[in-house]
C-alpha cells in the first residue's frame, strides 16, 4: 500500500481513498461495459444511470425540495459569477452582494460587467476576518437577489447562519463548503458549486436552482449559459463531464455511507476542533485569523509571529509529509483545508505536528 499524503490542498482537494479504489476497479471496464466510462456516450443507457443516480443522491443527501432543479455544469464556480447576473439580473434591477473576500470580490467584479450591483455588508474593513452581520440587512427595493459567498476558502471564514431575505432569492456560492453540513435549500433561490473540494474532482459544478427563476432565463444570452438549457435537457444538452460526473456519484454515495450530512458535520466539526484548539492554546505561538464567530469548518488560516517561521512550517511539513499548508499567495500565512475526505488521523497528525514545531521554535 503507498503511503498516502497528509492532503490539505485547497482544491482540488482530498477524495476518500475508497472512492479512489472504487474508480481505479472499474477504470477500465466501467460496469461489464468492456470500456471505460470516459469512452461511453453521454445518450448511453449506463451514462445516463450514473447522471440520475448523481442527482438524485444530491437531492436525497442535501434535503432538495421537488421544485428546484439539479443541473451538471461545467466552466467552476468562476463561470457562474456571471451566469448569475445574467440569467437573474433583469433591466431595472440591482444585483445585491455581500463582500466577504477574495471570492466575494471576484463574483462582484463579475456581475459588474452586465449591470448594477451593490454591497450590502462588508467586512473589509477588518481585512475580512469576519462575516459581517446581516440580521438588520437593508436590500435595494429593485432588488433581482443578494448573493453570499457562504464560505471563503482563503480567509477562512464561514456563514454560521444565512439571511432571510423574504421575497427577494438568496443566491449563495457554496463551493468551498456544500454537504459540509445540512442547510434548508429552500431559503436559496439559487446554489452553485464546483465540485473540486468537497464532491469530486475538477470539470463538474453542482447549480441547484429553483424552477421559476430556471425559467426566466432570458433569451437573448448564451445557450450554455442559459439556466432553462440545462434544465429542459437534464444536464445532458452538450457532451457533459462524464467522468467528473461519475466520480461525484461515487463521492455521494460514500457521504451516504458515513451516515449523510449531519454524521460529516460531526466529523468535520471534531477534526477542525484539534487544529484550532492546538492554535488557541499556543500562547500566542500560532494566531488564528478569522475571528472566533466566523470560523471555517472548511479551512483552517492562521499565522505564526515572524515569516521566517512560516516559511521554515512549510519546509518542515513536507518533510514529514502535508501537502498545501501554505496560505493563499494573496494573503500569505499558513492554512489547513479540512473538506469532508480529509480523514482526521490528517488532523491529529497536523496537531502534533504544529504541536512539536512549536516545541522547537517557540
Amino acid at each position: 500500500m503507498t503511503k498516502r499524503a497528509f492532503n490539505f490542498n485547497a482544491g482540488p482537494a482530498a477524495l476518500p481513498l475508497e472512492v479512489l479504489q472504487q474508480a481505479q476497479e472499474q477504470f477500465v471496464d466501467f460496469n461489464g461495459a468492456g470500456m471505460s466510462i470516459m469512452e461511453m456516450s453521454h445518450r448511453s443507457a449506463l451514462y445516463e444511470q450514473v447522471n440520475n443516480e448523481a442527482q438524485s443522491l444530491l437531492r436525497e443527501l442535501f434535503g432538495i425540495p421537488s421544485n428546484y432543479h439539479v443541473l451538471l455544469l461545467q466552466g467552476g464556480a468562476s463561470t457562474q459569477f456571471a451566469s448569475v447576473p445574467l440569467n437573474l439580473l433583469h433591466a431595472g434591477q440591482t444585483g445585491a452582494y455581500v463582500m466577504t473576500g477574495s471570492w466575494a470580490d471576484k463574483a462582484i467584479k463579475e456581475a459588474k460587467l452586465f449591470g448594477e450591483t451593490a454591497i450590502v455588508a462588508s467586512s473589509e474593513s477588518d481585512k475580512f476576518n469576519r462575516i459581517p452581520d446581516l440580521s438588520s440587512i437593508q436590500l435595494p427595493d429593485n432588488a433581482a437577489y443578494l448573493h453570499i459567498t457562504s464560505n471563503e476558502t482563503i480567509e477562512g471564514t464561514q456563514f454560521t447562519t444565512y439571511p432571510d431575505t423574504g421575497n427577494v432569492p438568496l443566491v449563495a456560492d457554496m463551493s468551498s463548503d456544500i454537504l459540509c453540513r445540512p442547510v434548508d435549500v429552500s431559503k436559496f433561490g439559487l446554489i452553485y458549486a464546483g465540485a473540486q473540494k468537497n464532491l469530486g474532482p475538477s470539470g463538474v459544478t453542482i447549480v441547484i436552482v429553483r424552477e421559476d427563476l430556471a425559467a426566466n432565463s432570458p433569451k437573448t444570452i448564451p445557450t450554455m449559459l442559459r439556466y432553462d438549457t440545462h434544465a429542459k435537457n437534464d444536464s445532458l444538452y452538450n457532451t457533459p463531464p462524464s467522468f467528473s460526473v461519475y466520480m461525484a456519484n461515487l463521492v455521494l454515495k460514500w457521504l451516504k455511507g458515513k451516515g449523510g450530512v449531519e454524521a460529516v458535520e460531526q466529523y468535520n466539526r471534531n477534526k477542525t476542533k484539534l487544529i484550532y484548539d492546538t492554535i488557541d492554546n499556543s500562547g500566542g505561538f500560532y494566531r488564528g485569523f478569522a475571528q472566533e464567530e466566523s470560523r471555517s469548518i472548511m479551512n483552517i488560516t492562521f499565522r505564526i509571529h515572524s515569516e521566517e517561521l512560516e516559511k521554515l512550517f512549510v519546509k518542515e511539513s513536507e518533510a514529514e509529509g502535508f501537502v498545501g499548508l501554505k496560505g493563499h499567495r494573496s494573503v500569505g500565512g499558513l492554512r489547513a483545508s479540512t473538506y469532508n475526505a480529509v480523514p482526521l488521523e490528517s488532523c491529529q497528525a497536523l496537531a502534533q505536528f504544529m504541536a512539536e514545531f512549536q516545541k522547537r521554535h517557540g
